[in-house]
């Protein structure tokens, strides 16, 4: 199965990092050119380098992505440059960890703004544009904390992301008729930088074993699921939720603790 998008354009928000950047130079290797908004002017410059080594037009926007107004600008800058938009990725967001008894309302609204508001906002400014045109694809990334697994320290980043389920299932209905789908993906623990940074060498060990596949996830691993639901392959395909975990949300708990309990008897962890 080959997938080209060639002549289509891409937004892809926090797209200059992580599972973002993954998934524009992705997007990037199948035809697609691509529109990365990022708050980061240092990351959005080598982002747009590995972009344009896959032959395609790149447009760097920096943007807060809980700003209407930058948000709006930065969609007309697209415009501008491409005068089309075809395809939304709803990818960025933020999860310091933050104890529930800790957190202020202003964190609160903060974080939901980044990772639930900031979805809501930037559909919001190109749905008109793909309305237009009778066509487009809208992915927003999810996760499994706050859908199958509880985390301390996320209540709100589960609170958003579940949230972010529900909002990809109703638009998706509200715009079905338009011929613009809309889907989430769901990942599990994904090894970016940010996760290195505030995962331990062991945790991250752990992870790999208790995996029913034996490995962390990859951001390709995200990026493959994207480029397959923006692609014709996808076209009957909406309101969908994709997990991409490797098998980890169907792991029985009381066989991970006995592996793990295991290995660390036989001195393997």
């Amino acid at each position: 199965m080959s997938v080209n998008l060639s002549g289509r354009v891409a937004v892809v928000t926090g797209g200059a990092r992580g599972i973002g950047l993954e998934i524009s130079i992705t997007l990037a290797k199948h035809g697609a050119h691509v529109a990365i908004i990022d708050k980061s002017a240092e990351d959005l410059e080598k982002a747009l380098e590995e972009v344009e080594k896959q032959g395609v037009k790149a447009l760097g926007l920096t943007s807060d992505a809980t700003k209407r107004d930058q948000i709006d600008r930065a969609i007309s800058e697209v415009v501008k440059e491409f005068n089309q938009i075809d395809i939304l990725v709803n990818n960025v967001g933020a999860y310091p960890r933050k104890p529930f008894i800790e957190m202020t309302e202003e964190f609160w609204r903060e974080m939901i703004d980044v990772n639930l508001t900031s979805a809501f906002l930037f559909t919001k400014a190109v749905v008109p544009i793909m309305m237009k045109r009778m066509y487009g694809r809208i992915i927003n990334i999810s996760s499994i904390t706050g859908l199958y697994h509880g985390v301390p320290g996320l209540v709100y980043y589960g609170a958003a992301k579940a949230g972010l389920v529900g909002f990809t299932k109703c638009l998706a209905a509200e715009l079905a008729p338009y011929k613009i789908t809309v889907n989430a993906i769901a990942p599990g623990p994904i090894l970016t930088p940010g996760v290195r940074s505030i995962w331990s060498p062991e945790d991250i060990r752990i992870q790999e074993l208790v995996n029913p596949l034996k490995r962390f996830g990859l951001p390709r691993d995200v990026a493959n699921v994207v480029v397959f639901l923006v692609s014709d392959y996808a076209e009957f395909i909406t309101g969908q939720l994709i997990v991409v975990d490797g098998g980890l949300t169907f792991v029985n708990p009381r066989q991970v603790v006995k592996e793990i309990l295991e290995l660390k008897q036989r001195g393997e962890l």
